[in-house]
């Protein structure tokens, strides 16, 4: 009868050996005698027969039964045990260790320069929780060895993807979003048309693609959120994952309130005749003007005129012209709070059973954005002037490559689309067969993004030249609004003078919030798989009960960015809630994956899961290239960053500095919890940091107390 273990059935047969002689292995003098997968390094003489011996045993009888005892506790084993011969191993550690004297066995983790041998429990190695990929190994220098679940394991009791198409809707869905059908299309205009694609696939290839899968390889390989995975790779950075979760709460503050837009949008095109198209409204002031009408009819248009989908958006959406400033917010708009609030009720519905629920949801709000880019490509491609927009758009300004700032626009670009450092990534992957080809996941996706880029693109600046065509204007920049403008106004203006208005406008604005839609829920579970990791008891038992309470916060928090100065609030939190934040985060994410847990080492987990390792151009990438591109979005990021200003008015020096204190807000939390780790930990300040990088527990992970052997200095 195979073991019990916390009323789940481990299993006799849930793991396989994994062993590869093409992963290199440095030979180093501090690593364990006894250790996890791949970590034994300091080969002692005479004993590889005898650990050879108990690899297999391990492969052929199944991990559990070996490591619990008959009640099905831990048991208490010298350095010499695992079911190895006490004889063979101990002698040989005797006789390559002379000097060396046996310390006395506590129940804690000293430090002792003369200790050889120490207790050890199952539950340092980590044999918990379930969903660990790990199983115990000693291994040669020349080999990777390492005990990889077999398919179907009951002891990686994780909820999985119902198919793998679903998870690659899901990541797909995520990485195209709004920044996609608006953002993409105004930066490259404004940055040298078709010369800025340049800068942008060199940062899409040296940085974006790199990042994304090795994400989704952490996330599968090691199957744990963004908070727990930290103990598996680097426990003294398990700070990056809390900063994750803060910065996607401030991210779900705002973004969940531009999808409440398009939700009011939707609502009010549904009507005989678009309510944006002409000036007969209550809400419309003296400035009002038909741009289109007066255009046709030769008449005046003024610096003041506004056209009636700019007064639509600004005075009857949201109100602004009640609020002096982000220093002015006033109260929510009650429409907008409504919007929001079915917002978030599609939210819970789509995250509340995990990947069970969302994994359905991805069939719409992933496919659904393509059939409309698709009509309104054909659409605008029909209308007249479509090729002056086009021509425009793909114009290339060769001048302008020369400015620093266009390089660091199509870095921000493609680190903002594809998405890493967000833990969603993470979190979705860690739902996936142990064997899925993450490898082709990641290069569908990020190919899908960029093409997708580049087809709003031709969508947007075709409707640009028709509007420069009917305004008889020779330059897009007389019709063209950045940021969410050319979203809400400038293209709502554009669907006014299509035939059957009223059936485009429903599709745009439904094909814009299943895009935003798809981003939310992918940000958010990012946070609740974090959570339901790391206390699996309190929160992964009763998800339903914390996704409920985490997006009450998070509602209660996007209520300010409902009210009258809201797009004030959202303009600030865009800019420095996720900037420099998220790019420490993804930074800290490659320096500790590259140089602390080992570019080896992750090749050997890719070789366990896929079969085959990765090339040198992802060990360059992975290791200097994408430091390197992150520490300069970084640096650039800092110095170009100025007051900001939102229709007009500039923002007051305090804004920035609260800007910053967001920023830092979720950035410190990264060093603050190094350093409360370090503090709590045992030993000199060498042997602490020995300890916290390396693995705690998981498919790498160095017994704790093992640790207290290597002859690390004092």
């Amino acid at each position: 009868m195979p073991e019990e273990r916390n009323g789940k059935n481990l299993g006799r047969e849930n793991w396989k050996l994994f062993e590869s002689s093409d992963v290199p292995r440095k030979n180093s003098r501090k690593a364990s005698l006894i250790s996890a997968p791949g970590n034994l390094e300091n080969k002692v003489d005479g004993i590889y027969p005898q650990l050879e011996t108990n690899t297999t045993a391990i492969a052929e009888h199944g991990d559990d039964s070996i490591l619990l005892n008959g009640t099905g506790h831990a048991p208490q084993r010298r350095v010499s045990g695992y079911n190895l011969p006490q004889t063979g191993i101990v002698d040989a550690v005797k006789t390559s260790l002379p000097g060396r004297k046996r310390s006395s066995q506590t129940g804690e983790m000293g430090f002792n320069r003369n200790r050889k041998e120490s207790t050890i429990t199952n539950d340092s190695v980590g044999l918990h929780p379930p969903s660990s990929t790990f199983g115990l190994s000693l291994v040669p220098e020349d080999k990777d060895r390492r005990m990889v679940p077999k398919e179907g394991s009951k002891s990686l009791e994780r909820e999985q993807w119902g198919r793998e198409l679903e998870f690659l809707l899901s990541v797909i869905g995520f990485a195209v979003d709004l920044g996609n059908v608006w953002r993409f299309p105004y930066i490259c205009f404004r940055n040298g048309g078709g010369a800025f694609l340049i800068p942008y696939f060199l940062m899409i290839v040296f940085g974006g693609i790199p990042l994304f899968y090795l994400e989704l390889v952490l996330g599968q390989y090691h199957r744990s959120g963004c908070i727990s995975i930290w103990r598996k790779i680097c426990p003294i950075f398990k700070g990056v994952g809390f900063a994750i979760c803060l910065i996607a709460l401030y991210v779900s503050s705002y973004y969940n309130t531009i999808i409440a837009w398009a939700v009011y949008y939707l609502y009010s095109s549904f009507a005989y005749e678009l309510p944006w198209a002409h000036c007969n409204h209550t809400w419309t002031n003296e400035h009002c003007v038909d741009q289109i009408y007066s255009a046709a009819h030769n008449l005046t248009w003024s610096n003041t005129s506004e056209s009636p989908a700019h007064q639509f958006f600004e005075r009857h959406v949201l109100e602004m012209h009640k609020s002096t400033g982000i220093g002015d917010l006033g109260p929510p708009r009650w429409q907008l709070v409504i919007c929001l609030f079915f917002v978030y009720v599609a939210l819970y519905f789509c995250l509340w059973k995990g990947v069970r629920s969302s994994g359905k949801a991805v069939w719409v709000t992933a496919t659904f954005p393509y059939v409309v880019l698709f009509i309104l490509l054909i659409r605008g491609a029909t209308l007249p002037g479509a090729l002056m927009g086009i021509k425009f758009y793909l114009q290339p300004q060769w001048h302008l490559l020369l400015k620093p700032s266009v390089w660091l626009e199509a870095a921000t670009q493609v680190f903002f689309s594809l998405g890493p450092g967000f833990g969603t990534l993470i979190a979705l992957s860690s739902y996936n067969n142990f064997k899925n080809n993450c490898y082709r996941d990641a290069f569908i996706t990020s190919v899908v993004n960029c093409l997708t880029s580049f087809m709003a693109g031709f969508v947007v600046f075709s409707v640009m030249g028709y509007m420069a065509h009917i305004l008889h204007k020779d330059n897009i920049e007389d019709v063209t609004t950045p940021g969410m403008g050319l979203l809400f106004v400038v293209y709502g203006q554009a669907l006014t003078t299509f035939s059957g208005s009223v059936f485009f406008s429903i599709i745009f604005f439904l094909m814009i919030i299943t895009l935003g839609l798809d981003s939310s829920f992918g940000g958010l579970e990012a946070v609740i798989t974090g959570f339901s990791d790391e206390f699996p008891n309190s929160i992964g038992k009763h998800r339903e009960k914390f996704v409920f309470v985490f997006l009450c916060v998070s509602f209660c928090l996007a209520l300010c960015t409902t009210t009258y100065g809201g797009v004030y609030l959202i303009t600030l939190l865009e800019v420095y809630a996720t900037g420099p934040a998220i790019m420490t985060v993804v930074l800290l994410e490659a320096i500790s994956v590259s140089w602390f847990y080992g570019i080896d080492r992750l090749s050997g987990d890719i070789k366990a899961m896929l079969g085959f390792g990765p090339g040198i151009y992802w060990r360059l990438c992975w290791k200097y290239i994408s430091p390197l591109f992150l520490g300069f979005m970084i640096v650039m990021s800092v110095v170009f960053t100025s007051n900001l200003e939102y229709a007009g008015k500039e923002y007051p020096d305090w804004s920035t500095g609260l800007g910053w204190v967001i920023t830092l807000s979720s950035a410190l939390i990264i060093p603050i919890y190094a350093l409360y780790r370090y503090i709590k930990e045992i030993g000199s300040p060498q042997q602490r940091c020995f300890v916290l990088l390396r693995p705690e527990s998981g498919g790498q992970a160095q017994p704790r107390e093992s640790l207290a052997m290597a002859p690390v200095p004092e």
